[in-house]
């Protein structure tokens, strides 16, 4: 089949490649120019910024970005621009399908509205995690619904070319739904131990320790590791967007509500804690924290709380510089070399990072990130 991409991130060439894989012609659609310059030599479907080039497609995915706008509330802007840019070029009918994460309703109520009658519609949220080497978009289950019989036949078609397990479920508002309760049940779990972080250090155990003693019970227990927050692309907006729902049907979203405000204010915490350890206050302090995009091995830094926290000791008067070879440069700054300072924080831990200036200065290292083998001593 001959299938157009809308979206060339992370989701989009995933989707791409393991549809070219498969056998499908696959023309990727990009309108970020540094974008598709970035993937000229990578992929081996053509990408493009003309949605001409989706005229004759059996399938067209929608795999663009669904973030939060300023007061924190869905932005959706994206998927109708695609939609829009869409409508004129597609003269037959196609089975369109929205990979994009959005709240219960999106396909049925904002997507199908744009493109109108005569097409196909499904939904398929995206369940990619990158840097992730167990699970890829093969060996995951792919959640599928359409508006109708004819579209979940043709699309749950799609998906098991390259997915080795596709679950139907009764609606797209169920698999729209899913794919925010999945994130959603990370970020409560998440700002529980983060606020078990807290109190242990109130009472003066360590958390870490508590954690691995927890975990030992072989059933009715989920680990989960205290950070400096959350980030990236999935669990600080996601539950926004179930919340949102949530409140538009007339129900307060409490825990989804106070997960997100304890997740969020752990940079503030973490900053708090810094300072105690460096006599009461950072300011003038030389400070350098290693890893700031959300994810270690990903250079992604979207929401990244490696990046609030830096903001905080700023604000607060610290000297703060940064360190990460996978990223490298962020906002006008580049990484700079593990240096002797006042403090080093190890935020986010890329695999295969020499601490050894560090070490060899006798620097003093936190580690706030979630790996557990960093080798310094757990800070929460």
């Amino acid at each position: 089949m001959r299938v157009a991409i809308i979206g060339q991130g992370y989701v989009g060439t995933a989707v791409g490649i393991a549809a070219h894989g498969a056998g499908h012609e696959v023309v990727g659609i990009e309108i970020d120019e540094k974008k598709r310059a970035s993937l000229k030599d990578s992929l081996k479907y053509a990408v493009t910024h003309d949605y001409g080039m989706a005229a004759g497609a059996e399938i067209v995915v929608i795999a663009v970005p669904t973030p939060l706008n300023d007061q924190k509330e869905p932005d959706l802007s994206f998927i109708k621009a695609a939609c829009q840019s869409l409508k004129s070029k597609l003269s037959e009918s196609v089975l369109i399908v929205n990979e994009s994460t959005s709240f219960p309703g999106t396909l049925r109520n904002v997507i199908a509205p744009i493109l109108g009658d005569g097409h196909l519609y499904a939904s398929a949220p995206e369940r990619v995690d990158p840097a992730n080497e167990k699970w890829g978009i093969t060996n995951t289950p792919r959640l599928v619904a359409g508006l109708s019989s004819e579209a979940t036949a043709k699309a749950v078609e799609f998906y098991k070319s390259f997915c080795e397990q596709v679950v139907e479920v009764s609606s797209p508002e169920v698999a729209e739904a899913a794919k925010l309760f999945e994130n959603t049940f990370r970020q409560v779990n998440i700002a529980l131990v983060n606020e078990f972080a807290q109190i242990a250090d109130a009472l003066n155990i360590s958390t870490f320790e508590t954690l691995e003693a927890a975990a030992t019970k072989p059933y009715g227990f989920m680990s989960f590791m205290p950070s400096v927050g959350v980030g990236g692309h999935c669990i600080p907006v996601d539950p926004s967007y179930l919340s949102f729902a949530a409140e538009k049907a007339g129900v307060e979203a409490v825990f989804i509500n106070l997960a997100n405000n304890v997740n969020a204010g752990m940079p503030k915490y973490v900053a708090s804690r810094i300072a105690e350890l460096l006599g009461g206050s950072v300011k003038g302090k030389k400070i350098q924290v290693a890893g700031i995009s959300y994810k270690a091995d990903v250079s992604d830094t979207r929401e990244s709380p490696a990046l609030a926290l830096i903001e905080v000791l700023r604000k607060k008067g610290a000297l703060v510089s940064w360190h990460d070879e996978v990223v490298r440069e962020f906002a006008g700054e580049v990484s700079k070399p593990l240096a002797e300072v006042d403090l080093g924080v190890i935020a986010t831990a890329h695999g295969g990072v020499d601490y050894g200036p560090w070490k060899n200065s006798g620097v003093m290292v936190i580690d706030v990130s979630t790996s557990a083998n960093t080798g310094w001593p757990k800070f929460l």
